[in-house]
C-alpha cells in the first residue's frame, strides 16, 4: 500500500496535469475559428398552454 502512496498516486496525478496542460496549450495552435468557443443560439421561450 505505500508503493501506492509513495509512488503510484504522485505519478498519477502529475499525467493528469501534465496531460491538461498541454491539451490546453495546443488551442493556442488551432485556427481562429477554431479557438473560438461555441456560438450560443438565442432560446426561444416557450409558452406554457392553458388548455388545463
Amino acid at each position: 500500500m505505500s508503493i501506492l502512496r509513495q509512488y503510484i498516486f504522485p505519478a498519477l496525478i502529475l499525467l493528469v496535469f501534465l496531460f491538461t496542460l498541454v491539451v490546453v496549450s495546443i488551442r493556442s495552435f488551432l485556427p481562429e475559428d477554431m479557438a473560438q468557443p461555441a456560438p450560443l443560439e438565442e432560446a426561444t421561450p416557450v409558452a406554457l398552454s392553458a388548455n388545463a
